[in-house]
């Protein structure tokens, strides 16, 4: 299930309660694009973050290249990837 985030302040608490899968994104960026339907297939959380929007939010995890997409379980960053994934690569990284 694909959501955005709509307060910074939401943030800490949606990934501390559920594993999830952010992706840090902008809604002029090609590659993000791109990933935004493989997200849809996939059967997992996902939350959105738009970078122009929430851009301390995107300091902080170190996104320098969009999409960034970062696996975190009970609150802790797990996995980091950058660029477009497909689908099985997406299940990889969740797996």
């Amino acid at each position: 299930m694909v959501k955005y985030l709509e307060k910074e302040e939401d943030f800490a608490k949606i990934i501390s309660e559920e594993d999830v899968l952010v992706d840090f994104y902008a809604d002029w960026c090609g590659p993000c694009k791109m990933l935004a339907p493989v997200l849809e297939e996939l059967d997992y959380n996902v939350l959105k973050v738009n970078v122009d929007t929430y851009q301390k939010l995107a300091a902080r995890y170190g996104v320098m290249s969009i999409p960034t997409l970062i696996l975190f379980k009970k609150g802790t960053e797990v996995k980091k990837e950058i660029g477009f994934r497909n689908l099985d690569d997406l299940k990889k990284m969740i797996a």
